[in-house]
């Protein structure tokens, strides 16, 4: 029987300046929203490294493997399998979010409040197999949770790719090339299947994370891999828990989101598609890593989900906090996502922690406005500047998106006319 490959990426690697938003939480923007996502976490101190990942196969288990280059041999004791919950709650946290704020009478002098919102493969090994065959040396075999693993060293890429196929792994064409460079490198590959048995012993019938810790002096993450058998673009979404401050890539740029800014009201129903449009018109326009979240783990503001408590944190392997720690004082974490293309990402990423830990947020604002009678000269002022606040937003909503900006002055339920300021004496002659 052969096996349909899901090749994923690996990793090969090395108090915040407040600032209130305030304002209701009251939708959020995860992974969920994009087809073709894989999450991988990465938690970092020095030279350890523990990298998780999770993928949103869809299939028959039996089809489920993963062929992972990693830096150094991995003894069974490195290697964990996760709980995607956490991964779910790590999403939720650090997703972009919405925010609404409401007009307060402009007749009144009312003393703002902060408002915070915390939501308190099957693989079959043949015990007799050779150790050795076309340059390929199993180096190790484990069954863990429901997963058979091999860890695997070879010579050359055309010997590792016999070898695959061989062994039940159908490897698309160029697999070869990119195999050959990581052989290069001298690292080994982590080979996964899903053990049908051990898996119904369990009782899951969903693939959970695998989790593996190693050290090494490297910091990256090879994504090649994942753009040989593609079928179109990949979304990848990065979470590192790191003890100083900010990730980014080296090699190619790392930029912000465009964030708060003011949107048209009725985008809360629409955030999900808002946000997907937004991406989309990014990628399209940059080759770039996306910064997405930004911030130390113990608070955040608004808050899309609670912060992850230490337990949730050690299992992730941030494992330079103590359990008995009551918070997560020494955990930054960055949010990093990107879509990507054999074409447009022709490099593996290449990570630095950095010493910055200013706080970021993907945030979008919608304001209510007042819809009181009072009569007051500050209240004739708001209503004349509201409609030209509407328009600005729609023209924004129209730019981040690419959607129709007079489908979307619809969608506001607002009658347009020419809102330009007029002139001192248009206004005295009625023209």
């Amino acid at each position: 029987m052969t096996y349909r490959i899901s090749i994923l990426i690996a990793v090969l690697f090395s108090a915040p300046i407040a600032h209130s938003f305030c304002g209701f939480y009251v939708a959020k923007a995860g992974a969920k929203l994009f087809n073709k996502a894989s999450q991988v976490v990465i938690a970092r101190h020095d030279d350890k490294t523990v990298m998780t990942m999770a993928n949103d196969f869809k299939g028959d288990p039996k089809e489920f493997a993963v062929v992972i280059p990693v830096p150094t041999f991995i003894n069974e004791g490195q290697i964990h399998i996760g709980d995607k919950k956490i991964i779910d709650h790590l999403d939720a946290y650090t997703a972009p979010r919405l925010v609404e704020y409401f007009d307060e009478n402009p007749c009144h002098r009312l003393m703002e409040d902060s408002i915070r919102f915390f939501a308190s493969p099957r693989y079959e090994m043949e015990k007799a197999r050779r150790k050795e065959s076309h340059g390929v040396t199993v180096e190790a075999e484990y069954t863990i949770g429901e997963y058979d693993i091999v860890i695997l060293s070879a010579t050359e890429s055309q010997g590792l790719e016999f070898w695959l196929k061989e062994n039940g792994y159908s490897i698309p064409n160029g697999a070869a090339r990119v195999l050959g460079s990581y052989i290069k490198q001298k690292m080994r590959f982590f080979v996964a299947k899903v053990n049908l048995k051990e898996q119904s012993k369990l009782g899951y019938n969903y693939l959970r994370p695998i989790s593996v810790a190693y050290e090494s002096s490297k910091f990256m993450l090879p994504i090649r891999l994942g753009t040989v058998n593609a079928q179109g673009a990949q979304e990848l979404f990065i979470y590192a828990l790191t003890q100083r401050g900010r990730v980014e890539t080296t090699n190619y740029r790392t930029i912000k989101l465009p964030t708060g800014m003011d949107l048209p009201v009725y985008i809360k129903n629409e955030f999900g598609k808002f946000y997907r449009a937004l991406f989309d018109q990014q990628a399209e326009r940059m080759k770039t890593v996306f910064l997405e979240y930004a911030w130390n783990m113990n608070w955040c503001d608004p808050c899309a989900a609670a912060p992850l408590s230490v337990k949730e944190l050690r299992e992730l392997g941030v494992f330079w906090i103590s359990e008995n720690n009551r918070q997560a004082k020494e955990v930054f974490v960055t949010r990093l996502h990107l879509r990507y293309t054999a074409d447009k990402f022709p490099e593996d990423l290449v990570f630095q922690e950095t010493g910055d830990s200013s706080n970021f947020q993907g945030r979008y604002v919608l304001r209510h406005p007042w819809t009181g009678t009072d009569n007051c000269s500050a209240a004739r002022e708001y209503r004349r500047n509201l409609k030209k606040r509407q328009e600005e937003e729609a023209e924004r909503l129209a730019s981040l998106t690419g959607w129709d900006i007079n489908q979307i002055r619809d969608q506001m339920g607002i009658t347009w006319v020419n809102i330009e300021e007029k002139t001192w004496w248009q206004r005295i002659w009625g023209q």
